[in-house]
């Protein structure tokens, strides 16, 4: 098994940050820009790989109220995950991404790493936006 996990601050309220993260049908605007979440009937979502051409048949949780997401593959054990948002005083929030991956196929821990930071960077520019209006 093998395991990663990355934090960011981002400069928004928890329920903001959670807001955005948590929007089944923006997924795409912070994840890892290979990876689409088409949603079915939630939990139920598929998943597909740019780099593979596969879908993947996954599931995906939210609980608002403990402002953690939850999320993996409903087929096989290949991996899960999950995001918890974190408050930092009232207008600052600590994302954190924790990924498992069950399987020996495993990507390399520098390009899983660098995805998890581009991601995080992703989602704080989205929140960004959406606090301006966007």
């Amino acid at each position: 098994m093998s395991e990663y996990e990355r934090s960011r601050r981002i400069a928004a309220p928890p329920r903001v940050v959670f807001d955005r993260a948590g929007d089944v049908n923006d997924l795409d605007h912070w994840l890892p820009r290979d990876l689409h979440v088409r949603p079915e009937e939630l939990p139920a979502v598929t998943v597909h790989e740019d780099s593979t051409g596969q879908d993947a048949r996954a599931l995906l949780r939210a609980a608002p109220d403990q402002l953690r997401m939850e999320w993996g593959t409903r087929d096989s054990d290949r991996y899960a995950g999950w995001l918890q948002v974190a408050g930092i005083g009232d207008d600052e929030s600590e994302v954190t991404i924790h990924l498992s991956f069950f399987d020996d196929d495993v990507p390399p821990a520098d390009a899983v790493n660098r995805a998890l930071d581009e991601s995080l960077e992703r989602l704080a520019g989205q929140v960004g936006r959406r606090g301006e209006g966007g």
